[in-house]
């Protein structure tokens, strides 16, 4: 073999080497880093730590490689631009795709549903799970007397506006933001869906906000909430006193701290405002976060000539327009529920005599 053909050899084998090289380098940094799954996946970075980035994308199921993804960072310095953040990514996404949007700090919105008819610890420990803040960040919020003024509203008040539906909030969003928003939101759906019939009807929105709160308590079924607010109402149009027991639980969470699972005649004797077995029309403000469709039970409540009901037992009520129809559905349920205690009774004893250790 020629010299000039162990040259062209040499060269060609060079160029093959850095062919390959760049080849195997072009497939770390862009071939696909993520195991096969369907959809998307999503992590949070909660710091500015490359080590913890790591290991959240590993815990989220999103590196293929772990070591590939690091070269990745560490050569072209990205490393050090971590950025905190709820992320989404694909599958087939490679340790550029990934770097390159956490580096830039492009988040995907975090998915967040307010349930209804819940205390402020509840909403505040869902959001306090999904989001950057703490739950109490959230309850110092609501607290804030400025941002309550600013919503124009109370601290007293301000938990009943936050309205029960999906939201979509950066992680990092703070805590008096998102209750900006939500309010926000509660009053662009009142005066949208309820503002007409409420005026019609004499109704302010903290009329309407108050007494839904307290049929959310009282309704188990949607379709019953309208026909329950009308009962109110008729209440209120007469100056009848409400008597609404939810107002009773509320005042039992304000002074004991717990709700009970019957409300007594000696719990009627509380003193304080929002028993409304003692005092006249509704309450100073609403006793929990109803949702929409309970709102829009009260601006548009069923036309009808019921002043009570009771509960049935399965979740639902019997409506009655005179008090002795009343009185005989009551005895009828709590007949129910002394026959269901009794059956409990009955049942935990046969199993305590049953039980080796009752031997």
């Amino acid at each position: 073999m020629t010299v000039r053909k162990r040259i062209l050899y040499a060269v060609a084998g060079v160029v093959l080497l850095v062919a390959l090289t760049a080849g195997v380098g072009a497939w770390v940094v862009f071939g696909p880093n993520t195991p096969s799954f369907e959809g998307e996946r999503t992590v949070t970075i909660p710091q500015r730590d490359f080590d913890a980035a790591v290991d959240s994308l590993a815990s989220a199921g999103l590196l293929r490689s772990a070591s590939s993804f690091r070269l990745v960072a560490q050569t072209t310095g990205w490393d050090a631009q971590i950025k905190p953040g709820h992320y989404a990514f694909e599958a087939g996404a490679s340790s550029y795709d990934m770097l390159e949007t956490i580096r830039k700090g492009l988040q995907t919105p975090v998915r967040v549903t307010i349930p209804p008819g819940r205390q402020p610890p509840i909403v505040a420990g869902v959001l306090g799970r999904n989001l950057e803040f703490s739950s109490d960040d959230f309850l110092t919020a609501l607290r804030d007397t400025s941002l309550a003024q600013e919503l124009r509203t109370s601290p007293e008040h301000l938990f009943g506006y936050m309205l029960p539906e999906t939201y979509e909030f950066y992680w990092q969003t703070p805590a008096p933001e998102v209750v900006r928003r939500v309010k926000r939101e509660f009053d662009a759906y009142y005066e949208r869906e309820l503002a007409n019939a409420a005026a019609d009807a004499g109704l302010s929105k903290h009329d309407v906000l108050t007494l839904a709160s307290i049929v959310e308590w009282e309704a188990y079924f949607d379709e019953e909430k309208p026909t329950i607010a009308g009962v109110y109402l008729n209440r209120l149009d007469d100056q009848w006193k409400l008597q609404a027991d939810p107002t009773i639980q509320y005042v039992l969470i304000d002074t004991q701290g717990e709700r009970t699972r019957r409300v007594l005649y000696r719990h009627l004797e509380i003193n304080h405002p929002y028993n409304t077995y003692q005092n006249a029309g509704l309450p100073p403000g609403p006793i929990t976060n109803p949702a929409p469709s309970t709102l829009r039970a009260v601006a548009y409540p069923k036309d009808h000539d019921y002043y009570f009901f009771a509960a049935d037992g399965t979740g639902g009520h019997r409506f009655s327009r005179t008090l002795r129809e009343h009185n005989r559905a009551a005895r009828d349920y709590h007949r129910m529920l002394d026959e269901r205690e009794r059956k409990r009774e009955q049942q935990a004893n046969a199993e305590s005599e049953s039980s080796p250790s009752s031997r």
